[in-house]
């Protein structure tokens, strides 16, 4: 089954969730239609390599015009409308930029996978409740509806000074009327009507002084009060969500709602930094005593140049963390001379800007790290921001050919370092800029979240968890001593992450079950988990008990077994991995014989086997497992060919599969046969093997067991054994006689 055709058998309040992320940046219709084939795509490498990005692209639309040539025979006019439409806007907003369709559609395919796997799971882990907390959402509604109810008050404050504008001119134009007439006529009872008529017409005009700016300070005090809190809280709260999808958690949206609400208020704030304008021309013009103008202009003007230059400040952020695109599961990790990619965006969307701000990358300025290995960054570190580069009209800028280098005058100090120090340093990657606008001039400065810097792929599993361990455990965005004093993490939430891992990386999560087996492996035999703290030392430095590695190291072992062995199997669910030896005899004992179960093996790393249950002639229960099968033995056979295909040999008996039922209850067949490479050709003739004479072979793993002994035998029990010949050897020799040849 599709990933699609999985989402569309969701509950609908997951349904919801996965309709907030699809919008013309990439349609519905589009994964709808082309499902199959998205799914088939690596869009993760082409998000970081333009090439393939242009070729999926190009594939891409070449797919919509053969739907488009479908239903255009069906005559389904409403689809072909919208086809084309989708065709001309996916066309117009990748052209020049065909690598952000590829991070788009990879995020989409990611967060189905996670919304997928918190399906699965019977409750919501206390990291995700707490991204997905009402109040939260409710704080997000009210910026928006404060942030437009500013923009009016200033637009309506801008009709205020117009009319206040208006009113001087007149005012100028019968005051300087009467100027001009002689002295002899200013004695007239005429003329001193209208002075009486200028005299409150002055009175009106300082009260429409003082009423506009008492507009504008109140304008000015609400955009203060809404920085100060909630559009505060608003960007944190994107932070620590870009934090935790960071390390495998839900996608963190919001940064285009943020980058309306700052822009926003800059026009605001510009806006009613040319009112204060307006209002000192009118000063030039006129000014009286008790003019309100020369006393509360210069404070107004004041706070305004502030509150630009601290929305200036705040709006400059990282918008995609620094990530190899050689591991893009794995940002924050980067080798020593390979190539990253980061990007910048500045939520303050002026057409003023565009291609008016370069940016600066450099590498730990000014800060004061834990090692003494020091790094520069090699490659094009000035860049200028624009709007052309993204789909969605941002401004923002791109690096993606930098690369750190360490410097050789810090080589000498590798060799006084452990492994464990070079993947606990953090280092930070700074970015400067300066905005000259509208005579203001604002340095800007902001800077990745922490960095660890590896010289060896060996030290990438420990750099990761390096990070998924900051970024749980803090939201400071630059505590490079963290791990001078690492914190316990709650048991609870280091579990939820852990779960992200295989949901993020090999597409389904763990589950309740699987969490707890990791729970016992960690802490050992506990009631209760929810308020345990874990040291940093007990997940990655320590080794298991009787063990030679660590538990990171053997869970990193299990994941990349996934990834690159039994991928499918574990996306159908047919994996139950995390299961004791102890749990595995409780569920299978009460079963069928010949029903099996596969788990990952504890004492192997990255292995996997398989344990069925069988019963004896006395009625007794009996337990057998095959030693693990390692990536080495995974690359030669197929996993789900070797559950096909695998023999055990009894004493007295001919070669069978003991395998009949996947735990619970599904057979087989029924559970891996989409999975078989191919079907296996017994009896096959000697032309079958090409004209060459040859009988095609298939290599079968076979078990030899003792009558005495439900132990698995060494690797040199399990011989290659076409079917071909095993089908001739039971037709001609007798079961002794084939123990006997085996």
């Amino acid at each position: 089954m599709s990933q699609w055709s999985q989402v569309q058998q969701l509950e609908i309040k997951f349904l919801e969730q996965v309709d907030q992320f699809y919008d013309d940046n990439f349609p519905m219709e589009i994964r709808h239609l082309l499902a199959q084939w998205i799914e088939s795509q690596d869009w993760e490498a082409a998000s970081n390599n333009e090439a393939m990005a242009t070729i999926l692209l190009q594939n891409l639309l070449i797919q919509v015009d053969e739907q488009l040539d479908r239903v255009s025979q069906e005559k389904n006019l409403l689809l072909i409308h919208n086809l084309k439409r989708i065709r001309k806007l996916l066309q117009g907003k990748y052209h020049g930029n065909p690598m952000h369709i590829a991070v788009i559609i990879s995020n989409c395919l990611r967060e189905e996978r996670r919304i997928l796997a918190a399906a699965s799971m019977p409750v919501q882990g206390p990291l995700e409740k707490s991204l997905q907390n009402s109040v939260v959402s409710e704080r997000q509604r009210n910026v928006e509806h404060k942030v437009s109810a500013i923009k009016n008050s200033a637009q309506m404050t801008d009709q205020d000074v117009k009319y206040l504008e208006d009113l001087q001119e007149e005012f100028d134009f019968r005051y300087k009327t009467i100027q001009s007439l002689e002295q002899s006529d200013k004695n007239s009872a005429l003329i001193k009507q209208e002075m009486l008529a200028l005299q409150a017409m002055l009175n009106t005009l300082d009260y429409k002084r003082k009423e506009v700016l008492s507009k504008i300070g109140r304008v000015i005090h609400e955009i203060d009060m809404l920085m100060s809190n909630m559009l505060t809280e608003e960007l944190l709260d994107w932070k620590r969500r870009q934090q935790i999808a960071c390390i495998g958690g839900p996608l963190h949206g919001g940064l285009d709602q943020l980058q309306n609400c700052f822009t926003l208020l800059a026009e605001s704030l510009f806006q009613v930094r040319r009112q204060l304008e307006k209002l000192d021309e009118l000063l030039t013009r006129l000014t009286y005593d008790g003019d309100p103008i020369p006393v509360q202009r210069p404070q107004l003007l004041e706070k305004v140049n502030f509150l630009l230059y601290n929305l200036f400040r705040n709006s400059f952020v990282v918008e995609r963390q620094p990530c190899m695109p050689t591991h893009p599961q794995r940002p924050m990790v980067l080798k020593t001379l390979i190539q990253f990619t980061v990007k910048l965006r500045l939520l303050i969307k002026l057409p003023e800007l565009n291609y008016q701000i370069r940016v600066k990358a450099t590498i730990d300025k000014n800060v004061s790290t834990v090692s003494n290995r020091r790094f520069v960054l090699c490659g094009t570190h000035v860049k200028a921001m624009n709007m052309d580069e993204s789909a969605n009209g941002s401004l923002s800028v791109e690096f993606r050919h930098l690369q750190p280098k360490e410097m050789k005058s810090s080589a000498g100090s590798k060799g006084n370092e452990g492994p464990h120090m070079v993947t606990e340093e953090l280092h930070s990657i700074s970015f400067e800029t300066q905005v000259c606008l509208y005579g203001l001039t604002i340095n800007l400065e902001t800077s990745s979240l922490p960095v660890v810097m590896i010289s060896n792929v060996s030290q990438l599993p420990n750099a990761w968890a390096s990070i998924i361990w900051y970024n749980l455990s803090t939201n400071d965005p630059q505590n490079l001593s963290f791990f001078n004093n690492p914190p316990a993490a709650t048991l609870s939430q280091l579990l939820e992450v852990l779960s992200w891992q295989f949901s993020s990386y090999v597409g389904r999560g763990l589950n309740s079950e699987q969490l707890n087996m990791l729970a016992e492996k960690l802490m050992g035999q506990q009631v209760s988990y929810n308020d345990y703290q874990l040291s940093w030392a007990k997940f990655c430095k320590e080794h298991l008990p009787g063990k030679s590695f660590t538990f990171w190291v053997w869970l990193e072992a299990i994941l990349d077994l996934i990834k690159k062995h039994i991928l499918p199997l574990w996306i159908d669910g047919y994996v139950m991995g995390f299961v004791s030896k102890e749990k595995e005899r409780i569920l299978l004992k009460d079963k069928t014989p010949g029903t099996f179960l596969l788990r990952f093996s504890e004492s192997n790393l990255g292995g996997i086997t398989f344990t069925w249950v069988d019963q004896l002639e006395n009625g007794d229960v009996t337990f057998h497992s095959v030693e693990p099968y390692n990536k080495g033995r995974l690359s030669a056979l197929p996993f789900a060919d070797i559950l096909r295909d695998y023999k055990v040999i009894m004493a007295d008996n001919v070669p069978e599969n003991p395998l009949k039922y996947l735990y619970p209850d599904i057979p087989k067949d029924k559970a891996f046969g989409k999975h078989y490479s191919c079907q296996p050709n017994e009896g096959s003739k000697p032309s079958d093997g090409g004209g060459k004479g040859y009988v095609p072979s298939v290599f079968i793993p076979v078990s030899k067991i003792l009558n005495d002994s439900t132990d698995p035998h060494s690797p040199s029990d399990l011989l290659p054994m076409s079917p071909s010949v095993y089908a001739v050897l039971r037709e001609h020799l007798s079961p002794t006689v084939i123990e006997t040849a085996v």
